[in-house]
């Protein structure tokens, strides 16, 4: 999957939740479902703003939260309504099972959705109890096959490493999610966030040899169902990449609607205040809704381009690796692209610190 650069997104930030799971670091609230409509219309203003000052249609667009699935539907589409849209734009939208309704899954597919994102996590309850996940097993039944019944793809996200999980428990979870037939698994290690219930309680803290083991069988069992890795957690039948989430990797360009959101444009990046009232008010008054931004330097860029590129199956040059490197069993080179084999993943954080610029870009001007 190539990098186009004509490709352009839009995240879509909605910050509402029922209950805030253990180890969640985002800028959601429970107590805030009363801002809810006030809040949507505030996005909407906030694109129109967007869309007069000249931003480019969408080629991806992604609400993610929070859990966007709360929000009735018509006024989650009636945001998506004012988005200018290339005719094949991906449109995503993140969805708890449990508030999956046929009535919700069709608004959304005549509304322009092609694309869901059920969070999973786990086909175990003790494991799902154990992350502070509410939702039944069952209902993500329900809500896969809908899925599949309604619209062109969808994902399924699920995480490992939570407390009390075995190396069984997290195999039961790999063969329920693949007999659900999902085009694309995103498959998560469960990492540590500060300011977490999980953060505060070092004896749930996951075990990095116990990952390890659970990434090798992820890769062993999405793999034999012909799930193709394209970055380091992300697997997908040919075709079903995630579009928007390429964006990321590949430094693309991105406008972000909503709270705590980040956009990035012409190298310099932005994120918007951070409660929902506070983006309110900023809409409403017809201020930025602008918290700091930042632009990275042409070196910092290259630099960091390579890093989000060794996370992919696109990889580096292989000149980006130091001649000194000991990589062996890390890296494959092949055609000039050095790419991470599967122990190379499983320490591409140590891979990415050794990254140098390429002898045939180090020391051009970039933008």
């Amino acid at each position: 999957m190539s990098h186009d650069l004509t490709s352009f997104g839009y995240y879509i930030h909605v910050p509402f939740c029922e209950r805030r799971c253990d180890y969640c670091a985002f800028a959601t609230w429970t107590d805030r479902t009363h801002l809810v409509e006030r809040y949507l219309g505030a996005c909407r203003v906030d694109i129109e703003r967007m869309v007069r000052a000249g931003a480019p249609e969408a080629t991806s667009v992604f609400f993610g939260g929070g859990t966007p699935s709360l929000a009735p539907a018509e006024l989650l589409m009636d945001v998506l309504a004012v988005i200018p849209r290339a005719a094949d734009a991906e449109v995503t939208v993140e969805c708890n099972p449990d508030t999956v309704t046929p009535e919700l899954f069709a608004t959304y597919g005549a509304r322009g959705v092609n694309r869901v994102s059920l969070g999973v996590q786990s086909m175990v309850p003790h494991v799902l109890h154990a992350l502070g996940r509410t939702h039944d097993v069952d209902n993500v039944r329900t809500a896969a096959a809908l899925a599949r019944d309604t619209f062109p793809t969808f994902n399924l996200d699920v995480i490992y490493g939570g407390t009390g999980e075995s190396l069984d428990d997290w195999r039961r979870t790999l063969d329920d999610v693949l007999a659900l037939d999902p085009p694309h698994v995103s498959a998560y290690a469960l990492t540590v966030e500060a300011g977490t219930p999980l953060a505060d309680d070092t004896a749930r803290h996951p075990d990095d040899d116990d990952q390890a083991d659970k990434y090798l069988l992820a890769t062993e069992r999405l793999g034999a169902a012909g799930l193709e890795w394209y970055e380091i957690s992300n697997w997908a039948r040919a075709g079903h990449e995630c579009r928007h989430n390429w964006l990321y990797w590949t430094q693309g360009e991105y406008l972000a609607v909503g709270c705590a959101a980040h956009a990035h444009r012409d190298g310099r990046r932005w994120w918007s205040v951070r409660t929902p009232e506070r983006y309110i008010d900023a809409v409403e008054a017809n201020r930025s809704t602008e918290a700091g931004d930042e632009r990275l330097d042409a070196d910092a860029r290259e630099i960091e381009a390579l890093q989000l590129s060794l996370r992919t199956r696109a990889g580096v040059p292989a000149s980006a690796l130091p001649d000194d490197a000991d990589l062996e069993g890390l890296v494959a080179i092949h055609d000039g692209r050095a790419t991470l084999t599967v122990q190379g993943r499983l320490l591409a954080n140590e891979v990415a610190l050794r990254l140098r610029q390429p002898a045939s870009t180090a020391g051009k001007s970039r933008t």
